[in-house]
Order: structure tokens, then C-alpha cells, then sequence
């Protein structure tokens, strides 16, 4: 593999150890309240939709046009790239069982499923669309861009680690056995990642596509899924604060490092 393949995947695997490390306050018992984590989450949320718009969207659109097309060309590729990425987290969501903290169960058999594994599955789904958007954005060979990506994948990774380690410690699982599953739940990014930096990496033609199906993918996930779950326990305020401050956050990591 080219180093640029090597990076991506060393890159997607540290943001999904952020997983693990955000669950390590429950091995000392510390469990954040229902106000802290909606706000954390929402932090999470934030830094998904500006990485999106900056890291992804904004970029596809240029590269699209470095290719020859002319900016509304340009523009019906990223609209097109970007539907295709959330129909993509769609059919997971409809294909694969899982369940969400408070809206409960989803997807095909669910309710034959042990709840540890519908977690599990809960945050794979979140998981894969965020490596492939790692990977994605060093598959194009800016370095830089890329980096931007993962340290706001790995910010946002470590909310959603604690979050399912104190779901699973509230099954009656131990803490250190909650801690482990949160960590194991980030190992997929690494999967996406790979998948996005050779497909990038093989052929320029995909970048714009890679990027804006990304893109698609987490917008997907943060309307779908982590902003209705910010808002279901009463904490729309501090979910909503959360969410600005991981904008803002993410702009400004993507302006100082892009």
C-alpha cells in the first residue's frame, strides 16, 4: 500500500479509538448527567455538520470543477453524491437491528436481538460512514484536509464512547466490560477509512463523489439520529448549545489546519 493509503488508515483508527477513550470516565464511576450528555452528544452533532459542509461538501464541489465541470455540473454531482450517501445510512438503518438510547428499537428483527448488540450495531452504523469520510478526504492526497477530518471524527467519537458505555453499565454489565464494547464499537472506522482512501486513492475521478456521499452519509446520521435523541429528555437548550459550539469548533480546526 502507498504511504497515502497507510496514513488514512492509521488516521481512521485513531478517531475510532477516541471511542474507547471517551468511555473512560465510567471505569471511575463517573456517569455524566441526562443535561451533560444531550449537550455532549450535540457537541458530537456540531462537529458533524461542519465538517460536512467544510471538510466534504466544499471541497467535492472544487474538486468537481478541477475535473472540468462548471459549477452547476459541479453542483448536481454533489447533490447527487450527497443523496446517495444518506440513502446509503438509510438502508443500514432499515436492513440492521439496532436501538438508540431513548427512541428505542429499529430496524429488521430487532426485537429478537440482545440489547447489547443493538447498541453495538447502533454505533457501528454511526461508525462506518465516519472512517470512509476520514478516508476519503486523504484518498484525494491532501494531507491536511484529511487530518481536519479525523481530529474532528475523533472529538466527536469520544461523547458517543461514554454515551454507550453508560447504556451498557446500565444493563447491569460491568465497567470495564463496557468500556471494552464502546472501544471495540470504534474499530469499524478503520474498515470505512480503508474502504475510502483506496477507492479515492485509485482513481481521481472518485474524489468528488467520495467526498460528497460522505458527506450525505453523516448528515444523515446527525438529523436521523443524534439530534432527535438530544431532544427527547427535555435538554434542547443545552443539546442545541452543544451543537454551536461543535460548529464553531470544527470551522475554526478546519480553517487553522486546512
Amino acid at each position: 500500500m502507498s504511504d497515502i493509503v497507510w496514513i488514512g488508515l492509521l488516521a481512521s483508527l485513531g478517531a475510532g479509538l477516541m471511542t474507547g477513550v471517551g468511555a473512560l470516565p465510567v471505569l471511575a464511576g463517573r456517569h455524566p448527567s441526562a443535561r451533560r450528555s444531550d449537550a455532549m452528544l450535540g457537541f458530537a452533532a456540531g462537529v458533524m455538520l461542519s465538517a460536512s459542509y467544510f471538510s466534504l461538501i466544499l471541497p467535492g464541489l472544487a474538486a468537481a470543477e478541477a475535473q472540468g465541470l462548471g459549477r452547476p455540473a459541479a453542483a448536481g454531482l454533489a447533490a447527487v453524491g450527497i443523496a446517495l450517501g444518506a440513502l446509503f445510512v438509510a438502508g443500514l438503518n432499515r436492513a440492521l437491528p439496532h436501538e438508540h438510547f431513548v427512541a428505542g428499537r429499529e430496524g429488521a428483527g430487532a426485537e429478537g436481538v440482545a440489547r447489547i448488540w443493538l447498541f453495538v450495531l447502533a454505533i457501528t452504523i454511526h461508525n462506518f460512514p465516519e472512517g470512509l469520510a476520514v478516508g476519503v478526504g486523504f484518498g484525494g492526497g491532501d494531507v491536511a484536509n484529511g487530518m481536519t477530518l479525523a481530529i474532528g471524527i475523533g472529538l466527536q467519537n469520544a461523547p458517543e464512547g461514554l454515551a454507550v458505555a453508560v447504556a451498557l453499565v446500565g444493563l447491569g454489565y460491568s465497567r470495564l466490560f463496557a468500556v471494552a464494547i464502546a472501544a471495540a464499537t470504534g474499530l469499524v472506522e478503520p474498515v470505512g477509512g480503508l474502504i475510502g482512501v483506496i477507492a479515492v486513492h485509485a482513481s481521481g475521478a472518485v474524489l468528488p463523489w467520495g467526498l460528497t456521499f460522505a458527506a450525505g452519509a453523516m448528515l444523515f446520521i446527525v438529523s436521523h439520529e443524534i439530534i432527535p435523541e438530544t431532544h427527547r429528555r427535555g435538554h434542547q437548550a443545552a443539546a442545541t448549545t452543544g451543537l454551536m459550539v461543535g460548529v464553531i469548533a470544527m470551522m475554526l480546526l478546519d480553517v487553522t489546519l486546512g
